[in-house]
């Protein structure tokens, strides 16, 4: 045995597989190649993951004693210097006007990539409840999808589903950088996710896209400064260079799904310019990042969630904002999230095609270059508004943006709008909905005509912590307390009872749901991802 072989296996050694590993499968898509790339990752970069994750606690303690996000004074010379650009985008990545999104379930998969969209993002993190089974399964799906062999056959519908001859581009979507794989184990501690979901998804797919001309492109998610960026940027790089392949194999678009990051975009962009291509709207999170970074600021207290929508002055802002600083920079901006799913009710989907209408023609007029939607049947309807406003062309990286300053006032500034009981019940209603069916194993769950994923369960939850913690006043004058929501939430789980029916009722998680659901919405200190406490209750965890 070589030195060599003696050093591999040393280090393997300090990674450990604690997951289930009885499916072959599973043995192929973690095999001992791949073990290894994934160890050297860990080892060379989880400490700096770490570090960074304690840098964010700092800054939140700041943001919680009273100061604001703004504008970096150090980095002025990046947003000042107008010269320099990203790396122009590959051809295929330059045609993004709709985007579907969805979890990595192996049908959904083939849906999405069969549905007409320009690209599908799979994602491994909020449209995935992150069990075991499912983070592998999903690299088996992702792999054969990659290499146009997958399939599923629905026993139940007796339906067979295949891949169309001229599939969605795919870019796959790792966990944020704040969840552990619980199931992989290095020096006996949890690895990070995102490197799992990272390091797997390249290995087993950069031969077969090169095959195909493409590269290994990702959505990275939560990202909240220029030196979360410069790590990714950093992986990126290693990536490249252990594999032997061309810089820029490796394409990211980086979601602005976090208020931090919002004053950061040209310094993210500047510290991922040899790989990133583009920015996106991730506004749902953003939302929820509002609310959980201002959380004690009395004046900034937001009001009932279903009533802020891209209209308000601060999120049209941040949209402007972020076209403004990518088509600057030579990226595209992607617009975010439309959650309808098609209704059976005539005059039910008629509103529903009112509202996408309506939402992408804002974004289409504000600039973006594409955007997303939840189900496929909406593809072609949001294809349509963005065909219309971007005249037969593929973006509008041609774009000129309002040259109206967009500084922090508007960046911070909260709207008004409704705080009534009706809006918190229903978001109690959605919040036990969503997160029962996570720790299911379930990640991406239609509740009430919208296909939900984790941001909604955040969102209600912190909506409803601040309000409590704020001793909100309701329009009809009552003030929210921590007994009137426990009084409203288990009422509000009835509700879900009769809803459902007794049977269903009975074979869930309802009730322990409820519990978590409370102790979180009332705790003293705000949890920063309501996921990070629930993996105790989710199942097949490991």
């Amino acid at each position: 045995m070589s030195l060599n072989d003696v050093a591999e296996r040393e280090e393997t050694a300090c990674l450990r597989v604690v997951g289930n590993m009885d499916n072959p499968e599973y043995q192929t898509i973690l095999n001992k190649e791949a073990l290894s790339f994934l160890t050297k990752l860990v080892k060379k970069f989880a400490p700096r993951r770490d570090a960074l994750l304690a840098a964010r606690e700092e800054q939140q303690k700041r943001f919680d004693a009273g100061e604001l996000p703004n504008f970096r004074a150090d980095t002025q010379s990046i947003r000042d210097n107008k010269s320099w650009k990203v790396a122009t985008p590959p051809p295929e990545l330059l045609d993004r006007r709709v985007e579907i999104t969805g979890p990595i379930d192996r049908k959904m998969v083939i849906n999405a990539l069969n549905s007409g969209a320009k690209v599908f993002m799979c994602c491994f993190e909020d449209a995935s409840s992150p069990t075991w089974e499912n983070m592998v399964q999903g690299q088996i799906n992702l792999r054969d999808a990659n290499a146009r062999t997958i399939s599923y056959h629905d026993e139940a519908k007796n339906k067979h589903y295949q891949l169309s001859d001229d599939p969605a581009l795919l870019i796959a979507r790792p966990r944020g950088l704040h969840l552990p794989e619980q199931s992989i184990q290095f020096d006996d501690k949890p690895i990070p996710g995102c490197l799992m979901d990272f390091a797997l998804y390249f290995y087993h797919n950069y031969l077969s896209r090169a095959e195909q001309g493409l590269g290994v492109y990702y959505y990275i998610p939560k990202l909240e400064s220029m030196e979360e960026s410069q790590w990714w940027d950093d992986v990126f790089s290693f990536t490249e260079d252990y594999f032997g392949v061309e810089r820029g194999t490796i394409r990211a678009t980086v979601l602005i799904e976090t208020l931090p990051a919002v004053f950061q975009m040209d310094e993210m962009l500047y510290a991922m310019r040899d790989h990133i291509v583009a920015m996106n709207c991730g506004r749902w999170d953003y939302i929820f990042s509002y609310i959980k970074t201002l959380k004690n600021h009395t004046d900034r207290i937001l009001p009932d969630r279903h009533v802020v929508g891209m209209d308000k002055e601060f999120l049209n802002a941040y949209s402007q904002l972020l076209v403004r600083t990518c088509h600057q920079r030579g990226a595209l901006a992607m617009g975010g999230m439309s959650a309808f799913i098609p209704a059976k009710d005539p005059a039910e989907m008629e509103r529903v095609t009112a509202k996408v209408i309506e939402d992408k023609e804002r974004e289409s007029r504000n600039g973006h270059d594409g955007t997303w939607v939840a189900h496929p049947a909406l593809v072609d309807l949001a294809m349509s508004v963005f065909d219309k406003n971007l005249g037969g062309k593929p973006n509008q990286l041609d774009f000129v943006s309002p040259t109206h300053e967009i500084g922090a006032d508007l960046l911070l500034k909260p709207c008004e709008g409704t705080r009534d009981e009706a809006g918190v019940r229903k978001n109690i209603r959605i919040a036990l909905y969503y997160i029962e069916a996570w720790i299911q194993g379930h990640g991406c769950v239609p509740i009430y005509g919208l296909m939900e994923d984790a941001a909604t369960a955040e969102i209600s939850r912190a909506n409803i912590w601040q309000w409590i913690r704020h001793s909100v006043e309701l329009d009809d004058g009552q003030t929210f307390t921590k007994e009137l929501f426990h009084q409203w939430l288990y009422q509000e789980l009835n509700t879900i009872k009769q809803e459902v029916g007794d049977a269903r009722f009975a074979a869930g998680r309802f009730e322990q749901t409820a519990d978590l659901f409370f102790e979180l919405s009332t705790a003293k200190e705000f949890a920063t991802f309501l996921t990070l406490p629930s993996y105790q209750l989710l199942n097949g965890a490991a």
